[in-house]
C-alpha cells in the first residue's frame, strides 16, 4: 500500500477543517461547497495515481482551499472576504477588483496546471495544440463551478452568490488564470 502524500493528508485536513467551520459558523452555503471541495481532493488524489502531479501545484490546491475557506467564512464588515473590493478598478455592478476574481484566476491557474498534466500525458505531440485544450478544459471545470454556485442558490436561501455580472466576471477570471498558466506548461511538463 502507498503512502499518501502529505500534500493529500493536508488537502482533506483543510477540507474537513471547511466543513466543521460551516457547521458550526450555519453556513450551509460553505457547507455544500466544502462537500464539493473533498470530492474534488478525492478526484485529485486518485487522479495523482496515473498523472503524477508534481508537489508544487499541489501545494498550491493547498492554498487555493485555505484563500476560499477565508473567502466564504471570514466576516469582513457586514459580509465575508468574498466580497471585500481589493482594489476599485471598477465600480458596481462589477466591483473589480474583489477578493472573489483574485481567488478565482488563482484557482484556474492551478487548475491550468493540473490539466496540463492530464492533457500533456495524451497528446505530446503539439505544445500548443495541448495547450489550448489545457485552457479550455480548465475553463470548462470553471464552468461546471459556476454550475455549482448556482446550485448552491437553487438549493440554500441567503447564500452570498452574486448575480449575472458576478457568474460572468467569475468566468472571465477562470479563463485569465487559465490563460496565465500557459508560460509554465512546458516547464512543468519537465519537471
Amino acid at each position: 500500500m502507498a503512502i499518501m502524500r502529505i500534500q493529500f493528508i493536508c488537502g482533506y485536513v483543510l477540507t474537513g477543517a471547511l466543513l466543521v467551520w460551516s457547521l458550526f459558523s450555519g453556513n450551509f452555503e460553505f457547507l455544500f461547497y466544502g462537500i464539493t471541495t473533498v470530492i474534488l481532493v478525492a478526484l485529485l488524489h486518485k487522479g495523482d495515481q496515473h498523472f503524477d502531479f508534481g508537489s508544487k501545484v499541489l501545494w498550491g490546491f493547498n492554498i487555493w482551499i485555505i484563500l476560499h475557506i477565508l473567502g466564504g467564512l471570514l466576516p469582513v464588515g457586514d459580509s465575508v472576504l468574498y466580497s471585500f473590493v481589493l482594489i476599485d478598478l471598477v465600480g458596481e455592478p462589477y466591483s473589480i477588483l474583489k477578493y472573489d476574481q483574485l481567488v478565482h484566476f488563482y484557482c484556474y491557474f492551478i487548475a491550468a496546471l493540473l490539466m496540463w498534466k492530464v492533457v500533456s500525458s495524451l497528446n505530446s505531440n503539439s505544445v500548443i495544440t495541448a495547450s489550448l485544450i489545457t485552457i479550455l478544459a480548465a475553463s470548462g471545470i470553471g464552468g461546471l463551478n459556476e454550475i455549482i454556485e448556482f446550485l448552491a442558490t437553487v438549493f440554500i436561501p441567503d447564500t452570498n452568490v452574486g448575480g449575472y455580472e458576478n457568474t460572468a466576471i467569475d468566468i472571465v477570471s477562470n479563463f485569465l488564470g487559465a490563460c496565465a498558466a500557459a508560460p509554465f506548461f512546458k516547464r512543468n511538463a519537465e519537471a
